[in-house]
């Protein structure tokens, strides 16, 4: 929760793919707050107060994946909500003559996002594609697993194209985003 309210001030894309490791690890933990506090809130030093704050929040998550019916897989509709701000500011910043840079960044990942909506069988948003890979990506170093050259190729231009994006979100939440 506190590095989740963190990262959502200072970096969306980074608090979006914390938010989606805490559906896993919910996942994990068999929705079990018991298990949890074990495996995850203990090992915060933080003040019992805090610990309290900490787990509210993960049972009003574990709540919310149930009444949601993404306890098995799927995300949180206030994740799928970062989504499609997302979604929609990149489609403005495509559509804006004033950010050319964005777009020239935009059409080199393209190919890479192209290939990657081919090899999933759900169609999603060129934006939720880039974080699908960049949250394999994240699963897959963790496990410390081998990535191939092409797909490190790959990342690092899709990589580059959401912390633009997320940097025009920042700019976007101050108000200091012109697109007109």
């Amino acid at each position: 929760m506190f590095i989740a309210n963190k990262l959502r001030k200072e970096n969306i894309a980074e608090y979006l793919l914390y938010m989606w490791q805490v559906e896993d690890i919910i996942r994990a933990n068999q929705w079990d707050i018991e298990k949890i506090k074990t495996n995850v809130i203990n090992q915060f030093e933080v003040s019992s107060e805090q610990k309290q704050e900490l787990i509210q929040w993960y049972e009003e998550l574990i709540d919310m994946m149930y009444h949601e019916n993404v306890k098995e897989r799927g995300h949180l509709q206030i994740n799928n909500n970062v989504i499609i701000q997302l979604s929609d500011l990149h489609n403005l910043l495509i559509a804006s003559p004033k950010y050319p840079f964005y777009n020239a960044k935009y059409f080199k990942t393209l190919p890479f996002i192209v290939e990657l909506q081919n090899k999933g069988a759900v169609k999603k948003s060129e934006v939720e594609t880039c974080f699908d890979s960049l949250y394999l990506v994240l699963m897959m170093r963790l496990q410390k697993k081998n990535l191939l050259k092409e797909t490190e190729k790959a990342m690092e231009h899709i990589s580059q194209l959401i912390a633009l994006l997320a940097d025009f979100y920042v700019k976007q939440q101050r108000g200091e985003l012109e697109l007109d």
